[in-house]
């Protein structure tokens, strides 16, 4: 008797899953010019990642969140490039002094060898009158060449201090440039699919912080059979039928064919 019921259990098991399998199997056939398959919705996903290395001070969404393009989602630590700045920006002062110290260093330098050389022009009409000796001419002439080149060393001077104002200038932008990188914003609109790091974290040159998903670019991916595929072109109307909630149909179209379809 126990035998029979097995059996009977069995044989009602069975025919159970021959009617679901016929429920499946005789769903009515799509029409003439329509074809359907599987897929799983994806979506483009954007990394937000640091430019330099560095220590992460705050990260300002968590996963789920909805951030607009431009939004500051994380801001590493920049006091060590601030003490870089403050020092670069000292610098730029300290040789702006230079500068005004050697430009004065010019117009006095300027100065004298304007007096040497017209004390030199003098002497040489005097040598020819033989009120003053050739000797006395030749001390002026020495007074102006020397005059010549203590100006072309003040020259030279304030040129290389120019050259380390621009210098600094240039160090303190970069500097600049770094810190602001080191606010981390949302490249795009997006959904926050993961948290990837936490602030006191370490993370090198281009370490990923969070994971955004573009919502405004969905898609999926179809397999169709060659037959079919061959047939489907770009900008095909399709919809899209969720298992969660197949009474919304979503519209779609098709954007991309493979060219080894």
């Amino acid at each position: 008797m126990s035998k029979k019921l097995i059996l009977i259990t069995v044989a009602i098991a069975v025919a159970g899953g021959g009617v679901v399998a016929w429920l499946i199997l005789s769903k009515p056939a799509l029409p003439p010019g329509f074809a359907a398959s599987n897929g799983r919705l994806e979506a483009k996903q954007v990394d937000v990642a640091t430019k330099y290395q560095g220590r992460i001070a705050e990260v300002l969404a968590d996963e789920g969140d909805t951030v607009d393009a431009g939004q500051v989602v994380a801001k590493m630590d920049t006091q060590p490039l601030e003490a870089q700045l403050r020092n670069a920006e000292a610098k730029i002062r300290e040789e702006q002094d230079n500068r005004r110290t050697a430009q004065a260093e010019v117009a006095v330098k300027q100065a004298e060898l304007t007096y040497a050389e017209k004390q030199y022009q003098r002497s040489k009409v005097l040598v020819a009158d033989g009120a003053v000796s050739q000797q006395e001419a030749d001390v002026d002439l020495s007074r102006t060449l020397a005059g010549r080149a203590a100006l072309l060393g003040a020259q030279a001077q304030a040129v290389r201090a120019t050259s380390s104002i621009d210098a600094a200038t240039a160090e303190a932008e970069r500097l600049r440039a770094e810190i602001e990188d080191s606010v981390l914003k949302a490249p795009i609109r997006g959904r926050v699919q993961n948290r990837l790091a936490e602030p006191g974290e370490v993370l090198a040159a281009g370490g990923k912080v969070l994971a955004l998903v573009d919502l405004s670019d969905v898609y999926m991916y179809l397999f169709l059979p060659e037959p079919i595929a061959g047939k489907v072109t770009l900008g095909s109307q399709a919809r899209i039928v969720l298992d969660a909630a197949p009474e919304y149909p979503i519209r779609a179209v098709v954007s991309y064919v493979s060219p080894e379809a």
